[in-house]
């Protein structure tokens, strides 16, 4: 997001929905509360301002919602634009049908619902704009963490030292090894601001993974339910590979033993879950971690998704488990999607 630059909010987004519909509440709460004489009025209060207040606020979100594609390609200013004549027409409109079927029971006159309506929508506009602003730098540490914390140095040196002794012995592999390797780091320096797909990012996980089996060897076995992943699905870039190093690490690599490595994709109605899971090795030294691979996919899912999408961590006795839920927008071959917070 360039400085000070404002940015129309996604009107489709959970997030947005919820701020909006929790601001408003809150207004028309306190707006019964000063409009009242004494406690016993406190339901007829509410039950009046309510009566008009509903009506406009969920029309205003749902028509917000149906343009809101275009209202992110437009200039701000000209979406602006179009979010005040919308809720000044559904405004009206809602006046002119209570007005006519009850006129005792509409307390408010024309000029006083619109004036509020454009007070509230000023207020919502400047509040996503301040709430970008309060974000900026835990997203600007965020971009930064994906830089320190994309693939750890001994990943690159171990996977460097496993391709030179097969150089000589199976000189194939190491070729492919190298390939794998150099399309992981290109991809990890490269730019991070628009949307990947969920194929592409499990098609690079597994080149990951086919470099860690050649350097660990039968320590590490992959288990990969992937027959009802979406491969179009959008997902930020480098989401699966920081948590599979992180399995990798803690899980795989203390241990002189066997340990599988499942990864479980699937889409259920609206959204995709990512489930990754590794053994903990009770007998071996734990690695203690500082959570910053974790941190820095929630940061990115925040930056994409917003509240639509969030992490959750499950540890059993003898495993850890990572499920990611995002929701499943389709992302066009040739279609760039920037992030919520762009």
């Amino acid at each position: 997001m360039e400085q000070n630059k404002p940015v129309m909010p996604d009107f489709r987004n959970f997030g947005v929905i919820f701020r909006a519909l929790m601001l408003v509440h809150l207004g028309m709460l306190l707006y019964a509360l000063a409009e009242m004489n004494a406690w016993s009025e406190w339901a007829l209060r509410l039950t009046d301002a309510a009566f008009w207040v509903e009506p406009v606020l969920m029309g205003v979100m749902a028509l917000l919602a149906l343009c809101a594609p275009q209202l992110r390609r437009w200039p701000y200013r000209r979406s602006l634009m179009l979010v005040y004549a919308l809720v000044m027409l559904w405004t009206l409109l809602v006046y002119q049908v209570f007005s006519s079927i009850m006129l005792d029971a509409l307390r408010a006159d024309l000029l006083q619902m619109q004036l509020l309506a454009l007070m509230t929508t000023s207020f919502m506009m400047w509040h996503y704009q301040l709430w970008l602003k309060t974000l900026s730098p835990r997203l600007a540490e965020a971009r930064l963490l994906a830089l320190q914390a994309r693939i750890r140095p001994h990943f690159f040196f171990n996977s460097l030292n496993a391709v030179l002794s097969l150089i000589r012995s199976q000189p194939r592999l190491a070729e492919q090894l190298l390939q794998n390797l150099s399309e992981l780091f290109r991809v990890a320096m490269g730019n991070q601001s628009a949307l990947s797909t969920l194929q592409r990012e499990v098609e690079l996980a597994q080149g990951y993974l086919e470099i860690e089996k050649v350097r660990l060897g039968e320590r590490l076995h992959v288990e990969w339910h992937v027959d009802k992943m979406p491969g179009k699905a959008s997902i930020p870039p480098l989401i699966l590979q920081p948590l599979l190093e992180n399995a990798v690490y803690h899980g795989i690599e203390p241990s002189i033993e066997t340990g599988i490595i499942q990864i479980n994709i699937f889409r259920s109605r609206n959204e995709v879950h990512i489930d990754i899971r590794n053994p903990m090795i009770n007998h071996a030294v734990q690695r203690i971690g500082n959570g910053m691979a974790q941190d820095n996919v929630r940061e990115r899912l925040l930056l994409y998704f917003d509240a639509e999408a969030n992490l959750s961590i499950q540890r059993g006795n003898d495993y850890y488990q990572v499920h990611i839920v995002l929701p499943f927008r389709e992302l066009n071959n040739e279609q760039t999607v920037a992030p919520v917070f762009s």
